[in-house]
């Protein structure tokens, strides 16, 4: 028995120590693939377009645990857990539109105010490449509570709001009464939400008063934030340049800059069909102009003229709600392209949908792609061919040879819309 006992035991402990040094080796192999794969997503080869970094050319982005951690030309493929193929697309910050309508909810008789007439901004936003949406006034300061809980903090989509000054939002009547326009409310619960509330809005009041604007303005002053103006119906019409040179800070918001001219508003064109010569200086002195494409906020008539004598969109945003995605506006993509189309270059269409909104809203960690920051990221395609781009539904068609289509949308490194696929792997019907 001794004679055989200790051969076996020489050749069990030989078969034992082989498969330590296997597993070693495996472990070892594994800690060096792990530590070779650095990046949890590399998007390969695209056309990158980060206006804050000056960055227009072909490029690779690396994301690792939601943030950016490089973007650099040809970084090994080998290094990521997943690669996208991206050449031959654009790949940019995540959209960011600053007018929109998402307090959606179930009262028949608020509309844009836990109404029928807001959206759910994943199912409108994500797919058009919008990771960061602002909820513009559909909740004031008596409601936004509702609001926060209802859709910022069960959404996937970054919402900001800007509170209406009227206490009940956008809900009809009430927006026409002066008295529930508080600022010191207002100011009140934006200091309080400071994460969630990026400015204060005034919408819809009819009348030639400007008491609405002044209350409005003395909440952006004591919460130090902008406002954003709708302008009514008024007879005669509220004057912009009052409103631009006078009663606006730097930073103040106009929106729907390209509708007006009817309605009891005054748009960007004079009664002679010219374009009115303070718009530039207010841009100079500060004042944002938004596009807020809306349901019916936008006119080639105005827009067509004023980007021609160089009034051009500080900031591109749809006016987004259930109306307006059904007629001409449809897609943050589509009022993208209307506007590479009438003229702007597309490295500025880019930046009035990135990184100048997210400054407007005094939120500079967004919208660009520097090293360390939040992974936000639209890789979108631009279409070449005949395309007919309406203000209305029936009203005014626009033909263009640009289309801008959002192939797949990152928010906070991980992907949330992929429209063709392009970060699954191949089926192969022999597996």
């Amino acid at each position: 028995m001794m004679i055989f006992f200790k051969p076996i035991t020489s050749c069990v402990a030989a078969v034992a120590f082989k498969r330590i040094m296997l597993s070693g080796l495996t472990l070892l192999c594994s800690v060096l693939m792990l530590h070779a794969q650095q990046y949890d997503m590399l998007i390969k080869g695209g056309h990158v377009i980060d206006p804050k970094n000056n960055i227009d050319g072909i490029m690779d982005v690396g994301v690792k645990d939601g943030h950016i951690l490089r973007v650099a030309k040809d970084i090994p493929a080998a290094e990521s857990v997943k690669v996208v193929d991206a050449k031959g697309l654009y790949v940019s910050p995540g959209f960011i539109d600053i007018h929109g309508h998402y307090f959606h909810g179930t009262n028949p008789h608020t509309e844009y105010s836990n109404g029928f007439n807001a959206l759910n901004p994943d199912q409108f936003t994500l797919p058009a490449g919008v990771t960061t949406a602002v909820e513009t006034g559909g909740s004031g300061w008596r409601n936004f509570v509702q609001f926060k809980e209802q859709v910022i903090d069960r959404v996937q989509t970054r919402i900001f709001a800007i509170l209406n000054i009227v206490g009940h939002g956008m809900s009809g009547v009430h927006e026409q009464n002066i008295e529930d326009m508080n600022p010191k409310m207002a100011a009140l619960v934006a200091r309080q939400y400071r994460k969630d509330i990026v400015g204060f809005k005034l919408a819809h009041y009819n009348g030639h008063d400007w008491t609405p604007v002044d209350r409005l303005i003395e909440a952006g002053k004591l919460a130090e934030l902008p406002v954003m103006v709708d302008f009514g119906s008024a007879n005669p019409p509220l004057s912009l340049e009052t409103l631009f040179m006078e009663k606006f800070r730097p930073g103040d918001i106009y929106t729907h800059i390209y509708g007006g001219g009817s309605g009891g508003r005054q748009g960007v064109l004079d009664e002679n069909g010219n374009v009115r010569p303070f718009l530039l200086d207010a841009q100079k002195r500060g004042v944002i102009f938004d596009v807020g494409h809306g349901g019916a906020s936008f006119s080639y008539a105005n827009a067509v003229p004023a980007l021609a004598a160089g009034v051009k969109p500080n900031t591109i945003s749809t006016d987004a709600h259930g109306r307006s995605v059904l007629s001409g506006m449809k897609s943050m993509t589509n009022v993208m392209s209307k506007f590479l189309n009438m003229g702007m270059t597309l490295n500025e269409v880019i930046t009035a949908s990135t990184w100048k909104p997210a400054n407007v809203i005094h939120h500079p960690e967004l919208g660009h792609l520097s090293e360390g920051a939040v992974a936000d990221i639209t890789v979108f395609n631009v279409l070449e061919g005949d395309f007919g781009f309406a203000e209305r539904t029936g009203i005014n068609k626009m033909m263009g040879k640009y289309k801008i289509e959002a192939e797949m949308t990152v928010k906070d490194g991980k992907i949330v819309w992929d429209l063709n696929g392009i970060s699954a792997p191949l089926w192969d019907a022999s597996n």
